[in-house]
């Protein structure tokens, strides 16, 4: 696409012609994969050449190749950042961007309810090295303020959060992270980049598990990071020093779903809303947390900030007994019991968000399922969570019979 039309292009034209590039590919519409770790020169002079031109160009299979290039420019053309990064996993993106910013002695603010991973590497990575972590509760917006310290280097979010679904206030929070020098580092794999734009609400890096929605049919491990062009640097050189890359099939892979990404979020966010809402009407539920929802948790923020809803979402049921859970995932037909999202096919999985946090208290009046709603019809969806309420309320009733 020439450069001149990008600026004018809406986001379905760019997930289908960024990174593309037929005429230097002999007319391929996809780009070719390139397996590769050793990249030759025919001279010094045009080694030292390509050499010199920090992070740019083929100089060595883990530091790129066109297929990689290709998924970087669509995915940093789309979330509208400076530069994208692809590594081999979620969790790599997130720690290699958390990296990028901290050294022995400063001090970063997490938001409570991150993905489990994060909290882990938080935990025992930073610490380890030096770097103080502290948990805020996510609903805090403006308030964290009062939480950065003067080592404050980054404020790291997830909007929503990991399994409850709170929307964050993202925009104050970067403001007040700004006016203290810090970064703000955001979760978006949720969101995606294409229904959060995360450089528009003050974000300087955007973090994905790719594996999710961009890759979109469960086959592939890969994680992007998106900057502004202030934060490109450093975070390209702390993947540098870690030596990431991603596997070039799964760099294909990563590709070739982001070109129909938009249509697929729009299915599963039209499922993912009839499944809620017939979710709020069955007497076994407490409570569904998709913020798409009209009256859920942060509903508003989400009307305000996103520009649609992905497929993933929790439903809080009311109190029952653990034999009528088991009971009621045992026998799913069309939900499998697995971790990961964002593929074709719908998942659920029991949540225990009490257990992850440390700066606030989590108290749903009952279990917690966390569904990920797929490409299948959602009245076939629907029958299958009928029948397992009905097996749910039959190994209750023969619990209270025993």
């Amino acid at each position: 696409m020439k450069e001149e039309l990008k600026g004018r292009m809406r986001k379905d034209t760019l997930l289908t012609h960024l990174g593309s590039h037929p005429r230097d590919q002999h007319g391929a519409v996809n780009p070719p994969v390139y397996h590769a770790s050793t990249i030759t020169f025919p001279t010094v002079a045009a080694r030292e050449a390509a050499r010199s031109k920090k992070f740019e160009g083929v100089t060595y299979g883990r530091s790129g190749t066109p297929t990689v290039f290709a998924l970087e420019e669509a995915l940093a053309g789309v979330e509208g950042g400076y530069r994208a990064m692809i590594v081999s996993s979620g969790l790599a993106a997130i720690s290699v961007a958390l990296l990028a910013f901290v050294q022995a002695g400063d001090h970063v603010l997490v938001a409570d309810t991150v993905y489990g991973p994060t909290r882990n590497f938080c935990d025992k990575v930073l610490k380890r090295f030096g770097v103080a972590v502290t948990y805020y509760d996510p609903l805090i917006g403006a308030g964290i303020a009062a939480l950065i310290q003067p080592n404050t280097k980054v404020v790291y979010c997830e909007s929503p959060g990991s399994l409850t679904f709170e929307i964050q206030d993202v925009p104050a929070i970067a403001a007040a992270a700004h006016a203290r020098g810090a970064k703000v580092l955001h979760d978006n794999t949720w969101g995606t980049p294409y229904f959060f734009p995360s450089f528009k609400h003050g974000v300087d890096v955007s973090i994905h598990a790719a594996t999710k929605y961009i890759v979109g049919h469960s086959d592939a491990m890969l994680g992007a990071i998106v900057t502004n062009k202030e934060s490109f640097l450093p975070v390209r050189q702390s993947m540098a020093d870690l030596g990431y890359c991603a596997g070039p099939d799964d760099v294909y892979f990563g590709l070739r779903g982001l070109r129909t990404m938009a249509v697929r979020l729009r299915q599963h966010q039209e499922s993912a809303t009839r499944v809620a809402t017939w979710l709020q009407g069955r007497p076994e539920v407490a409570e569904v947390l998709y913020p798409a929802l009209p009256g859920a948790r942060g509903h508003d923020l989400w009307k305000r900030d996103f520009l649609g809803a992905s497929g993933l979402f929790g439903v809080v049921l009311k109190p029952c007994g653990k034999a009528g859970i088991d009971a009621l995932l045992d026998g799913m037909d069309l939900f499998a019991m697995g971790a990961s999202w964002g593929g074709f096919e719908s998942l659920i999985l029991p949540a225990h968000p009490e257990d992850l946090r440390t700066a606030t208290r989590w108290t749903g009046a009952g279990p917690v399922l966390r569904l990920h709603v797929g490409l299948e019809d959602p009245e076939d969806l629907i029958a299958d969570l009928a029948a397992g309420f009905e097996r749910l309320h039959a190994a209750d009733k023969a619990e209270a019979a025993e």
